[in-house]
């Protein structure tokens, strides 16, 4: 896209390590650019999206409006400055997941936005200015079941045989590691199906936290079925996921979640806490379990559960496969989006 008169809508992203928000960029660009002129800018974002500089996302021709869809606080003071200091013609659209009360600042630039964007209820709860609510998606035909999954798993590296419950995401204290890594010690021991493992990153921060779970592990024997396999490649997360009996998202606090859906897309019932998005998320007894935040015994009394039954673990699989087709496909949180991009311009 490299004709000014093209692009309507311009997404910055403002960071350059990956993050929830530039994931979603990415992930949802690509869609919407079949519905509309849409580019991207800013770094950390891979070769093949529609990309231009900063410089000329900020000198466009003011021969038409534009919309600049900000998901960070840098990016809506980045869309002021552009439309007030440069002049150009952009209408301003921020997306917020942050369930939490705004700092004053923050609160202040949202303000000066033309249109909000919401990605749960409780968030929009939090904006005080009406917001569309628009819940993210997945892109089903990635996150699907696997063919084979004993063969997928032999490549990975994993038991064919055993019961493998996954989380995945960075590692540290706010995804409620420690307490997924509790519930596994306490039922291991009369689960020898069970496994364990985690990807994600561990950031320098968090390396004490994740040597002292690795040690309890360690003294529990259970080392080689409660594993830590550290940051992968993307297409390898996904497969990861593919070779799932059950996945756990234990965070503490979140603001939407993606990760349960990526899982229920590969037909995997999810246990999750009542946090971020996970309630709409998760149906109940259907797709899976939701527990209160920080309960141990309520965390390790739902997996158990599932554990237990086999016969549930695959109903409930396929179930969560079927809601996120019906409720949650990427292309519809495209074309909701969009619809909000068009409002703007009309």
């Amino acid at each position: 896209m490299s004709e000014p008169e093209q692009i309507e809508v311009v997404a910055p992203n403002l960071k350059r390590r990956l993050s929830g928000v530039t994931a979603t960029v990415v992930r949802l660009i690509p869609v919407q650019a079949k519905m509309i002129g849409i580019t991207t800018t800013g770094p950390g974002l891979p070769a093949g999206l529609p990309h231009i500089p900063l410089r000329r996302a900020a000198t466009l021709p003011r021969n038409r409006w534009r919309v600049w869809h900000a998901r960070r606080n840098t990016e809506m003071a980045l869309g002021l400055i552009v439309r007030r200091l440069l002049r150009r013609r952009y209408r301003l659209l921020f997306t917020s997941a942050a369930q939490r009360h705004h700092t004053g600042f923050t609160k202040w630039l949202i303000r000066q936005q033309d249109a909000l964007i919401a990605t749960s209820p409780k968030a929009a709860s939090y904006l005080e200015r009406p917001a569309n609510v628009i819940l993210h998606g997945v892109d089903t035909e990635i996150f699907h079941p696997p063919a084979d999954k004993s063969s997928l798993r032999a490549s990975l590296g994993l038991d064919p045989d055993a019961v493998i419950i996954g989380c995945f995401g960075r590692v540290r204290a706010q995804k409620g590691v420690d307490l997924l890594v509790n519930a596994a010690l306490e039922l291991f021991p009369d689960h020898p199906e069970a496994h364990l493992i985690f990807t994600g990153r561990v950031t320098r921060d968090n390396e004490d936290f994740v040597n002292e779970l690795k040690g309890r592990i360690d003294d529990a024997g259970l080392s080689d079925r409660i594993r830590f396999l550290g940051e992968l490649p993307w297409e390898d997360v996904v497969s990861h996921y593919q070779a799932l009996d059950l996945f756990v998202a234990p965070a503490r606090w979140e603001g939407f979640g993606l990760t349960p859906l990526e899982a229920m897309a590969c037909a995997v019932p999810v246990v999750a806490t009542r946090v971020g998005a996970f309630e709409t998320l998760v149906r109940e007894g259907e797709t899976g379990s939701l527990v209160p935040a920080d309960n141990q015994d309520a965390l390790t009394a739902a997996i158990r559960g599932w554990l237990d039954n086999a016969q549930a673990r695959e109903a409930a699989g396929l179930a969560a496969r079927k809601h996120v087709l019906a409720n949650h496909s990427i292309e519809e949180e495209a074309r909701a989006i969009v619809d909000v991009y068009r409002a703007l311009l009309a």
